[in-house]
């Protein structure tokens, strides 16, 4: 009977698995220039452009992070001290959005680091708790220092981590891009926030390398278009469907300590009414 029961617990668990991996795969098959065009099917209305001077449209999450801009871009540094979590920094635009989003800008890694990792949060509010409200901007003096726990227990955002690395301690450590819905409320941190499917080790993004990103959110779903100089492009679709729909928030792009990188031709659109 025991040896039925472990076989019938393992077939069990295989079975899980196997599901796991055809769903992640199925989701997989809409990464794709079909799914993009589809997603990008709208009257899109340009709600913001970079301007030269970014303190005018953007607000700074972290004291050792520097920032420069010229007519076009922003040369975004954070802090020099790796894993440190004063070093951390993000950018917001002052500018709120609603609705379904489409973001797009020009990426340049000015490092070659193969620890820590880059975000963009989409449409990003406070918990709305005492303390936390919607308008993150009220409490930005608890993110003096930028530690990850700060923003996803306190705001609900989408987060799509790019040019990002595992942290662990072998000599080649593997790369990823992942999308995380948050999800404050629930009191687990990071714990269940994944959205799926994952990419591991995908497209490398090169130093010094200008890759044309497009990020479109419509509803609960999530792609994420990269384009390289030779007009190669990738695709990432995510699904948020188990989670509760993002409608308004800032736009967010963090830097985790150390890294650096320049951001070009930024664009935010919603959808024209």
């Amino acid at each position: 009977m025991r040896i039925i029961y472990k076989l019938t617990i393992g077939i069990i668990a295989l079975t899980a698995i196997t599901h796991n991996i055809t769903a992640q795969d199925q989701l997989k098959t809409k990464a794709s220039a079909e799914q993009f065009a589809k997603m990008d099917d709208a009257k899109w209305k340009c709600q913001f452009k970079n301007k030269s001077d970014w303190e005018k449209q953007w607000f700074l999450d972290g004291k050792l992070a520097k920032v420069s801009s010229d007519k076009n871009g922003i040369v975004f540094h954070a802090g020099p001290t790796p894993a440190s979590d004063a070093d951390h920094s993000v950018l917001w635009t002052k500018k709120s959005f609603e609705g379904d989003i489409k973001i797009e800008y020009d990426f340049v890694r000015l490092d070659s680091l193969d620890r820590f990792v880059d975000i963009i949060y989409i449409q990003a509010q406070g918990s709305g708790v005492e303390g936390f409200d919607k308008d993150i901007a009220l409490w930005s003096d608890k993110r003096t220092v930028p530690a990850m726990k700060h923003y996803f227990n306190n705001m609900n955002t989408l987060h799509i981590s790019y040019a990002a690395y595992e942290n662990s301690a072998t000599e080649i450590n593997p790369h990823y891009i992942r999308g995380r819905r948050y999800m404050p409320e629930w009191g687990k941190g990071l714990e269940g926030t994944d959205l799926v499917p994952e990419y591991l080790n995908p497209m490398i993004f090169e130093p010094g390398v200008k890759y044309h990103f497009t990020f479109i959110k419509r509803d609960k779903e999530l792609i994420f278009k990269v384009e390289n100089p030779e007009g190669k492009e990738e695709f990432f679709y995510f699904s948020a469907e188990k989670f509760p729909a993002i409608e308004k928030g800032r736009i967010g792009l963090r830097q985790m300590s150390a890294r650096k990188a320049m951001y070009d031709n930024i664009r935010i659109y919603t959808e024209k009414q």
